[in-house]
């Protein structure tokens, strides 16, 4: 189920990340928790969390990727547009509100306010809810690195090319 783009192609400038096993590693990771992974927390929120996640770090491949992912499972482009400014928006639940404040916390490694974010959620998810929530920022920070080290960055496609997600 990968995600075609029409307009771009992604090129690795730095290196191929074929030529370790860790990219391996990262695909078995991405199958569990990725954007085509069954998951027991609901898809929108996951899908939220990997956008916010890409924003903060920032990664171009990912921002592309996880917005066409978020479209392709309903989230409109008015509420993708705004991740980034969740904490003045009312289309966010409480929920999660709580989730995008705690992939922050994560994401930047908040040590300050990291305990109370986890205790903000426990208002909302339980404790299987919270690790597969913690699973999803992780995984999400993993490809970021990933792809900010690998240079993958976006190309306009021309002529009789087809763009490619180069994920899967």
């Amino acid at each position: 189920m990968a995600i075609r783009f029409e307009h771009l192609r992604f090129e690795n400038t730095r290196f191929d990340p074929d030529l370790t096993e860790f990219h391996d590693l990262a695909k078995q990771m991405a199958a569990k928790f990725g954007y085509t992974a069954e998951l027991s927390i609901d898809a929108r929120l996951a899908e939220l969390l990997r956008l916010r996640v890409a924003q903060l770090d920032p990664c171009s491949y990912c921002l592309v990727l996880h917005t066409a992912a978020a479209e392709r499972i309903g989230i409109d482009a008015e509420t993708i547009a705004h991740v980034a400014g969740w904490r003045e928006s009312a289309v966010f639940t409480d929920a999660e509100k709580a989730a995008l404040a705690y992939c922050e916390g994560l994401t930047t490694y908040d040590l300050v306010a990291f305990p109370g974010l986890h205790e903000r959620l426990l208002a909302h998810f339980d404790e299987a809810a919270i690790a597969e929530i913690a699973a999803v920022i992780i995984n999400m920070t993993v490809w970021t690195r990933l792809k900010l080290a690998q240079g993958a960055t976006p190309v306009p496609v021309v002529g009789g090319e087809s763009g490619t997600d180069r994920l899967g």
